[in-house]
């Protein structure tokens, strides 16, 4: 080989890898050297699906913009069972308003800054969404360790060549697994499910995890991954804000594809200009967030807060929606404490990522309905999205002679909102869940209770469980019950069909705030019509 060929061969990867890169701060971006066809705003779920689909095609050059940091290399977020370890330094510490629906409590608001979005911090609890068209997103892969799980999942509703990890527990089945299954042999009400991602999630299931070989596969990991950093077209930029979205002409029809960002290190500010569009991807609050500091939303409310209206679209911010639990429930139980060994478990996971620190959530996982003679329909239509879309999800978590349960309602009729502070754009928004505003939530809570009840109730618990704890709305007088409930209760039309923003050109929405709020983490299976068949989003609903 001669000499010219090896310099025209270093000169060509000098120029890919130039193109090839992840910036740390928007100071080391030379945004006069560089177009892009499409702009991002926003690393998380959607904004890291977006790009990566979209650099698959070489003549699109793509800028992927994140507020937060880089996911790599962070222990706490790759080991599964550290998610409640995770630090501030990812998240965007929003706080919501007071909340009347829960005697005007606040609550902190744990929504990821940080490349990946939530699929970097959240529980990693895998529900799919259209079958069959996630069967291309994901990868099912065997549990941390091997294990056998035949007998815990149905192969015919999962894929195995995407870019999602998925893949069962590392441990089980444990007594008290086994004590589940007896239980749902002999139930009329939850029986086993062999896998919740068939269309039917209702009933017992085994939890199923995006943990790809003991590590969490995130939106970053997994979307991001592979490789795809290294594509000559796509460019991500970290800690760096989108603080609005900007008039690109002044043509007549209104032309949004141009988006100011500020660097968190430095404060530099830039603008920046997609030539094809620019994709909103912050969630359910910041997109809201984002396109009211913008002039996009209620004019009224805009002017309040002395912020220029550029565009009148009323439903900006409205229609919040999110998934509260009740915690906890308890049951005494005759059992003794299995402590585990952090030290060792880490250990492990250092050295082979198995062991217990490769399961955040548990092994298994009631979905239920609420029955359809239950007195709150005589009074509420069913919000679920369909006949086969659960209203309420239990978990358990059994320590030695107490067992607790968790109930969170899927399908909330209480609606909030995101609003501006203030005019500027690095002031929090307002946020309002709304929580227990309509009075269908807590009547569904206390049907949700009565079914744990009934389940521990079972004659395989027999001897094992001792007695229930409570509260019980069924023996507490109606406000001791609700007003227990509300202190103990936690957090767990602005688009077209293809989500771009009604009367804007270049500027369309993608993140959990383009779900429609009747959608539940679990939507009604359509095999009987399509073949087709909700996380699988985020759980939190807002109209962008």
């Amino acid at each position: 080989m001669d000499k010219l060929t090896i310099l025209v061969g270093v000169i060509a990867l000098s120029a890919s890898l130039a193109h090839s890169k992840v910036y740390a701060d928007l100071e080391q971006l030379d945004l006069a050297k560089e177009s892009y066809d499409f702009v991002i705003a926003g690393g998380g779920i959607g904004g890291s699906t977006v790009a990566s689909r979209l650099s698959e095609n070489t003549r699109f050059n793509v800028l992927l913009i994140e507020a937060g940091p880089n996911n790599e290399g962070i222990t706490d977020i790759a080991v599964p069972a550290f998610f409640r370890n995770i630090n501030s330094t990812y998240s965007w510490g929003h706080v919501t308003t007071p909340q009347t629906g829960l005697n005007n409590r606040t609550l902190p608001f744990n929504q990821a800054r940080v490349l990946g979005g939530s699929s970097s911090h959240n529980g990693m609890v895998y529900t799919r969404a259209l079958f069959p068209y996630f069967l291309r997103n994901e990868k099912l892969v065997p549990p941390p360790g091997g294990r056998d799980a035949t007998g815990q999942y149905d192969p015919q509703f999962h894929g195995h060549s995407g870019p999602t990890s998925v893949s069962l527990p590392w441990g089980g089945p444990t007594d008290f697994d086994l004590l589940a299954m007896k239980n749902a042999e002999q139930s009329r009400e939850i029986q086993f499910n062999l896998d919740v991602n068939s269309g039917k999630p209702s009933g017992l299931v085994w939890i199923q995890a995006t943990i790809g070989n003991g590590e969490r596969c995130s939106a970053a990991v997994g979307m991001l991954g592979g490789g795809v950093r290294e594509r000559p077209n796509l460019t991500v930029l970290l800690n760096t804000q989108a603080t609005r979205v900007l008039r690109s002409t002044e043509s007549a029809q209104l032309d949004v594809r141009t988006v100011e960002v500020r660097s968190v290190a430095t404060g530099k500010m830039a603008t920046v200009t997609a030539k094809k569009e620019l994709i909103v991807s912050g969630g359910a609050f910041e997109t809201p967030h984002l396109l009211l500091n913008s002039g996009i939303g209620d004019k009224e409310e805009l002017e309040s807060v002395q912020v220029k209206s550029i565009h009148h679209l009323p439903d900006v911010g409205k229609g919040l929606s999110d998934h509260l639990a009740f915690q906890p429930l308890g049951w005494s139980a005759n059992d003794v404490v299995r402590p585990v060994d952090n030290a060792s478990a880490f250990e492990e996971w250092q050295t082979n990522r198995t062991g217990p620190l490769t399961e955040a959530v548990g092994h298994q996982v009631l979905f239920a309905r609420i029955p359809p003679d239950a007195p709150l329909f005589q009074e509420h239509f069913d919000p679920a999205a369909g006949p086969n879309s659960p209203h309420i999800e239990i978990s358990f978590r059994h320590a030695g002679p107490r067992v607790t349960g968790f109930v969170a309602l899927l399908t909330p009729k209480s609606r909030g909102t995101v609003k501006l502070a203030s005019n500027n754009p690095l002031d929090k928004p307002l946020v309002d869940l709304g929580y227990l505003t309509h009075p269908f939530d807590i009547l569904a809570f206390k049907e949700g209770i009565r079914i744990a009840k009934r389940w521990f109730e079972g004659p395989a618990y027999e001897g094992y469980i001792t007695g229930f704890l409570g509260p019980d709305p069924d023996v507490l007088p109606k406000d001791e019950f609700e007003n227990a409930f509300r202190e103990r209760v936690t957090k767990y039309g602005v688009l077209d069909p293809d989500l771009r923003v009604q009367g804007v050109k270049g500027l369309r929405v993608v993140d959990a705030s383009a779900i429609d709020g009747r959608s539940s983490r679990e939507d009604e299976d359509l095999e009987e019509d399509d073949d087709e068949e909700d996380e699988g989003g985020q759980d939190q609903d807002v109209k962008a």
